[in-house]
Protein backbone atom coordinates (compact mmCIF):
# COMPACT_ATOMS: atom_id res chain seq x y z
CA UNK A 1 0.00 0.00 0.00
CA UNK A 2 1.31 3.27 -1.04
CA UNK A 3 1.23 6.56 1.22
CA UNK A 4 -1.04 8.01 -1.43
CA UNK A 5 -3.14 5.34 -0.62
CA UNK A 6 -2.85 5.31 3.26
CA UNK A 7 -3.33 9.42 2.93
CA UNK A 8 -6.57 9.07 0.98
CA UNK A 9 -8.35 6.09 2.74
CA UNK A 10 -7.55 7.60 6.37
CA UNK A 11 -8.40 11.24 5.00
CA UNK A 12 -11.84 9.67 3.34
CA UNK A 13 -12.94 7.77 6.85
CA UNK A 14 -12.09 10.74 9.35
CA UNK A 15 -14.52 13.12 7.08
CA UNK A 16 -16.93 10.81 7.50
CA UNK A 17 -16.59 10.42 10.91
CA UNK A 18 -16.54 13.90 11.31
CA UNK A 19 -20.04 14.26 9.00
CA UNK A 20 -21.64 11.95 10.56
CA UNK A 21 -21.78 9.79 7.44
CA UNK A 22 -22.11 5.85 7.80
CA UNK A 23 -19.01 3.68 8.13
CA UNK A 24 -17.72 0.15 8.16
CA UNK A 25 -18.04 -0.89 11.95
CA UNK A 26 -13.95 -1.29 13.07
CA UNK A 27 -13.54 -4.50 14.86
CA UNK A 28 -13.29 -2.85 18.39
CA UNK A 29 -14.71 -0.54 20.38
CA UNK A 30 -13.39 -0.80 23.27
CA UNK A 31 -11.01 -3.22 25.68
CA UNK A 32 -14.21 -4.78 26.16
CA UNK A 33 -15.64 -6.14 22.92
CA UNK A 34 -14.11 -9.58 22.79
CA UNK A 35 -15.35 -10.17 26.43
CA UNK A 36 -19.63 -10.48 26.22
CA UNK A 37 -21.03 -8.85 29.09
CA UNK A 38 -19.16 -7.80 31.87
CA UNK A 39 -18.97 -4.34 34.21
CA UNK A 40 -17.92 -1.59 32.65
CA UNK A 41 -16.55 2.15 33.37
CA UNK A 42 -20.00 4.37 34.24
CA UNK A 43 -18.07 7.72 33.17
CA UNK A 44 -15.19 7.92 30.53
CA UNK A 45 -12.71 10.82 30.52
CA UNK A 46 -11.60 12.01 26.78
CA UNK A 47 -7.98 11.39 25.77
CA UNK A 48 -6.20 10.95 22.66
CA UNK A 49 -2.65 9.56 21.19
CA UNK A 50 -0.79 10.14 18.08
CA UNK A 51 -0.86 6.87 15.67
CA UNK A 52 2.88 8.41 14.47
CA UNK A 53 3.47 6.72 10.31
CA UNK A 54 7.20 7.66 9.99
CA UNK A 55 7.71 8.42 6.39
CA UNK A 56 11.02 6.47 5.87
CA UNK A 57 12.59 5.61 2.15
CA UNK A 58 12.08 2.09 2.61
CA UNK A 59 8.46 2.25 3.90
CA UNK A 60 6.27 3.08 6.64
CA UNK A 61 6.94 2.35 10.46
CA UNK A 62 4.67 3.06 12.99
CA UNK A 63 6.78 4.74 16.04
CA UNK A 64 5.79 2.79 19.78
CA UNK A 65 6.93 3.77 23.17
CA UNK A 66 7.12 1.29 26.23
CA UNK A 67 6.32 2.61 29.09
CA UNK A 68 8.16 2.52 32.28
CA UNK A 69 8.10 0.16 34.79
CA UNK A 70 6.51 2.48 37.91
CA UNK A 71 4.06 4.10 36.29
CA UNK A 72 0.23 3.93 38.02
CA UNK A 73 -1.27 2.33 35.19
CA UNK A 74 -0.27 0.32 31.88
CA UNK A 75 3.27 -0.02 33.79
CA UNK A 76 5.77 -1.65 31.42
CA UNK A 77 3.35 -1.40 28.79
CA UNK A 78 3.69 -0.56 24.98
CA UNK A 79 1.43 2.23 23.73
CA UNK A 80 1.43 5.20 21.51
CA UNK A 81 2.19 8.61 22.36
CA UNK A 82 -1.00 10.55 23.79
CA UNK A 83 -2.59 11.26 27.27
CA UNK A 84 -5.79 12.85 28.93
CA UNK A 85 -7.33 15.79 27.29
CA UNK A 86 -5.96 18.89 28.98
CA UNK A 87 -8.34 22.37 29.97
CA UNK A 88 -6.20 24.48 27.30
CA UNK A 89 -6.22 21.39 24.54
CA UNK A 90 -8.39 22.70 21.53
CA UNK A 91 -9.38 19.41 20.57
CA UNK A 92 -8.64 15.47 19.94
CA UNK A 93 -5.90 16.51 17.80
CA UNK A 94 -4.37 19.23 19.61
CA UNK A 95 -4.22 16.64 23.15
CA UNK A 96 -2.45 14.07 20.87
CA UNK A 97 0.18 16.31 18.72
CA UNK A 98 1.06 17.83 22.96
CA UNK A 99 0.87 14.43 24.63
CA UNK A 100 3.66 13.55 21.92
CA UNK A 101 6.10 16.41 22.02
CA UNK A 102 5.99 15.97 26.02
CA UNK A 103 6.46 12.02 25.89
CA UNK A 104 9.17 11.78 23.14
CA UNK A 105 10.01 15.33 21.73
CA UNK A 106 8.58 14.42 18.99
CA UNK A 107 7.46 18.25 17.09
CA UNK A 108 4.62 19.54 15.76
CA UNK A 109 6.30 20.83 12.71
CA UNK A 110 7.46 16.97 11.61
CA UNK A 111 3.77 15.57 11.61
CA UNK A 112 0.96 16.28 9.19
CA UNK A 113 -1.99 15.12 10.57
CA UNK A 114 -4.06 12.77 8.29
CA UNK A 115 -7.60 12.30 10.37
CA UNK A 116 -8.91 10.79 13.34
CA UNK A 117 -9.80 7.43 13.78
CA UNK A 118 -13.11 5.37 15.42
CA UNK A 119 -12.88 6.41 20.00
CA UNK A 120 -11.74 3.66 21.26
CA UNK A 121 -12.87 3.08 24.92
CA UNK A 122 -10.77 1.31 27.74
CA UNK A 123 -10.80 -0.45 31.40
CA UNK A 124 -9.65 2.11 32.67
CA UNK A 125 -12.27 4.69 32.08
CA UNK A 126 -10.57 6.46 29.12
CA UNK A 127 -12.35 7.32 25.76
CA UNK A 128 -9.48 7.61 23.24
CA UNK A 129 -9.32 9.11 19.86
CA UNK A 130 -6.48 8.23 17.69
CA UNK A 131 -5.12 10.67 15.26
CA UNK A 132 -3.08 9.39 12.75
CA UNK A 133 -0.33 11.33 11.46
CA UNK A 134 2.10 11.04 8.74
CA UNK A 135 5.79 11.54 10.46
CA UNK A 136 8.77 12.98 8.22
CA UNK A 137 12.60 11.98 9.32
CA UNK A 138 14.65 14.11 10.41
CA UNK A 139 13.42 14.49 14.01
CA UNK A 140 15.04 13.54 17.47
CA UNK A 141 13.91 11.57 20.62
CA UNK A 142 13.75 13.17 23.68
CA UNK A 143 11.94 10.65 26.15
CA UNK A 144 10.73 11.81 28.77
CA UNK A 145 12.53 9.38 31.72
CA UNK A 146 9.28 9.95 34.12
CA UNK A 147 6.59 8.04 32.41
CA UNK A 148 8.55 6.79 28.29
CA UNK A 149 11.71 3.81 29.01
CA UNK A 150 12.02 3.16 25.46
CA UNK A 151 10.70 4.74 22.01
CA UNK A 152 10.86 2.44 19.26
CA UNK A 153 9.57 1.65 15.36
CA UNK A 154 7.62 -1.40 13.87
CA UNK A 155 7.09 -1.74 10.00
CA UNK A 156 3.30 -1.15 9.15
CA UNK A 157 3.54 -3.87 6.94
CA UNK A 158 3.72 -5.95 10.15
CA UNK A 159 0.64 -4.64 11.47
CA UNK A 160 -1.46 -4.96 8.45
CA UNK A 161 -1.27 -8.64 7.71
CA UNK A 162 -3.70 -10.31 9.91
CA UNK A 163 -1.42 -13.52 10.28
CA UNK A 164 0.35 -11.61 13.04
CA UNK A 165 -2.93 -10.54 14.70
CA UNK A 166 -3.71 -13.19 17.67
CA UNK A 167 -6.40 -13.11 20.31
CA UNK A 168 -5.38 -14.08 23.47
CA UNK A 169 -6.54 -14.24 27.26
CA UNK A 170 -5.87 -13.89 30.80
CA UNK A 171 -7.28 -14.26 34.07
CA UNK A 172 -8.03 -10.41 35.80
CA UNK A 173 -10.28 -9.91 38.45
CA UNK A 174 -11.52 -13.64 38.16
CA UNK A 175 -12.48 -13.38 34.54
CA UNK A 176 -11.34 -14.81 31.75
CA UNK A 177 -10.60 -11.57 29.44
CA UNK A 178 -9.67 -11.84 25.76
CA UNK A 179 -7.44 -8.99 23.29
CA UNK A 180 -5.75 -8.97 20.55
CA UNK A 181 -1.82 -9.33 20.35
CA UNK A 182 0.50 -8.32 17.58
CA UNK A 183 4.13 -9.19 19.12
CA UNK A 184 7.14 -7.96 17.13
CA UNK A 185 10.88 -9.32 18.15
CA UNK A 186 10.58 -9.18 21.52
CA UNK A 187 7.90 -6.86 21.55
CA UNK A 188 4.75 -8.00 23.39
CA UNK A 189 2.38 -5.38 21.92
CA UNK A 190 -1.58 -5.76 22.65
CA UNK A 191 -4.28 -4.42 24.63
CA UNK A 192 -5.46 -1.26 24.24
CA UNK A 193 -2.49 -0.50 21.66
CA UNK A 194 -3.13 -3.76 19.36
CA UNK A 195 -7.16 -3.40 18.87
CA UNK A 196 -6.46 0.31 17.32
CA UNK A 197 -3.91 -1.09 15.47
CA UNK A 198 -6.40 -3.68 14.30
CA UNK A 199 -8.65 -0.77 13.85
CA UNK A 200 -6.53 0.89 12.02
CA UNK A 201 -5.87 -2.12 9.59
CA UNK A 202 -9.90 -1.91 9.59
CA UNK A 203 -9.81 1.69 7.70
CA UNK A 204 -6.67 1.21 5.90
CA UNK A 205 -8.39 -2.13 3.71
CA UNK A 206 -12.47 -1.72 4.25
CA UNK A 207 -12.51 1.09 1.92
CA UNK A 208 -14.21 3.75 3.26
Amino acid sequence: MTVEEIVHRIGQRSERLASGLPVSVPPLGSDFSLNGVIPQPATYRAASVLIPLVNHADGLSVLLTQRTDDMPSHAGQISFPGGRRQTGDADAVDTALRETREEVGLERRFVTVLGILDRYRTGTGYEITPVVGLVEPGFTVHADPREVADVFEVPLAHFLDEANHRIESRIWKDRERRYYAMPYGERYIWGATAGMLKNLQHALTAGD
